[in-house]
């Protein structure tokens, strides 16, 4: 079919996407190599998909790595001036950690976990990511793939039933790809009300089934965080486990990642307070209702946790390598049009890959893996450079310190690579 791409598994074929519907991935990191075992193509990439053996998988399993002290470090001086100073005059509340390698070159916290109790922020303290959160959601999607549990190319009608007959063209990488034409639930009405009303997975896909699609599945990406929503109950069908017992299971107790965890419950789960910057002064926001977003949004974790899991998954040690480079490719449309005159991001699978660097001054062009996360008191941002294989993690729990969150982080990224220390944004 010369239109069309396909994945397959064995000679069956589960899957094709029109050429024309956005079905281009594009790998965008050079040291990413697919895995060519077979034939098939998949979207213009020449890769094949077979169920990976015992011993691969067995690889996969991974073991808790070794984590370094917990302890203080300043070893980025001119990031450790300028946080000290915006810290001072609470320009700046949160926590934030830089590593090359194994090797902690930065951790430090500023302000308080709760002012109304003046508990102090701690190297451990516990962080909402929200949509951070969605590359936990894709990595689960694709370590089932792994193991032969499902595929990407699945329709999604056969993991959610009934379906809505306007999703049967619709398949699980349009859901991690958010190009699935399924509106988001911002999109919706009353989302005002609807975002405190806690939901469970099972509601959450009975209110996606009762909108049509706004577009042609493939055509257009547009942010989603419906579609991670029903990827968390896709990977509820095919575990046979709760999402949240899955994740744990699967990722956070392997890892060792203890203070890492799901809220969708609406218990405290030890979370720091969230706060928001309002005329009177910064006011405490004390309902973060993650169950709305529980598989775009609802993990919590520390800096130390992030880490973990940064160098587990950059490292092979959650995905095969196929299933890793399907997670970074490029999955927009070909005419996805620029972003404020720039280069529009790589849509990957819960992950954008760009240059960010080049949104400060004085630039730099380094691509950074990348997600931001923004939700109820909370900023956060999480990078990495894969050829210096540096991990910068910024978390804040202010939510209106999205532009500082963003200059610190490419600050801390700077000058762990030896790059020019911006000083401001050039957006």
């Amino acid at each position: 079919m010369p239109n069309s791409a396909s994945i397959s598994t064995s000679d069956r074929v589960v899957f094709e996407v029109p050429r024309t519907a956005g079905g281009h991935p594009r790998t965008i990191i050079g040291l990413l190599i697919a895995v060519a075992v077979g034939g098939a193509t998949w979207a213009g990439v020449a890769t094949a998909i077979h169920q990976p053996r015992d011993a691969v998988l067995a690889s996969l399993r991974p073991a808790p790595p070794p984590r370094p002290p917990l302890v203080i470090v300043q070893d980025l001086p001119r990031l450790a001036e300028r946080l000290d100073r915006s810290a001072a005059s609470r320009g700046f509340m949160g926590a934030v950690l830089v590593a090359r390698g194994d090797r902690v070159l930065f951790r430090q916290v500023y302000g308080k976990a709760n002012y109304e109790t003046d508990q102090p922020l701690a190297l451990d303290s516990r962080f909402r990511l929200a949509s951070i959160s969605k590359q936990f959601t894709a990595a689960a999607i694709l370590k089932l793939q792994d193991e032969g549990r499902l595929t990407i190319g699945d329709p999604v009608c056969k993991w959610i039933q009934p379906c809505p007959e306007a999703w049967a063209p619709v398949r699980i990488h349009h859901l991690l790809s958010h190009t699935s034409g399924i509106p988001d639930l911002m999109a919706r009405g009353a989302w005002g009300l609807r975002r405190v009303t806690p939901a469970t997975l099972d509601e959450l896909t009975e209110d996606s089934k009762a909108f049509r699609l706004q577009f042609e599945p493939g055509s257009k990406v547009r942010y989603n965080n419906a579609g991670f929503n029903l990827a968390a109950a896709i990977v509820e069908k095919a575990s046979g486990q709760p999402f949240d017992v899955y994740m744990r299971q699967a990722f956070f107790q392997p890892l060792g990642m203890k203070d890492t965890g799901l809220d969708l419950d609406g218990g405290n789960h030890d979370v720091i307070m969230g706060y928001a910057n309002f005329p009177g002064g910064l006011a405490a926001q004390p309902n973060a209702n993650t169950s709305i977003v529980a598989g775009a949004g609802a993990v919590y974790s520390t800096l130390d946790d992030l880490l973990v899991w940064q160098r587990a998954l950059h490292r092979g040690e959650l995905l095969t390598p196929f299933s890793y480079q399907q997670m970074l490719t490029d999955h927009s449309p070909a005419d996805t049009p620029k972003e404020r005159g720039r280069e529009h991001r790589d849509w990957g699978y819960g992950i954008f890959s760009k240059r960010l660097g080049q949104q400060v001054k004085p630039s730099f062009e380094d691509r950074q893996i990348y997600h931001t996360g923004s939700w109820g008191g909370f900023r956060n941002l999480m990078l990495y450079q894969p050829e210096a294989d540096v991990s910068v993690i910024v978390l804040s729990n202010n939510y209106h310190l999205r532009d500082q969150v963003f200059l610190i982080a490419e600050q801390a990224m700077a000058e762990a690579l030896g790059r020019e220390f911006p000083t401001q944004l050039d957006r």
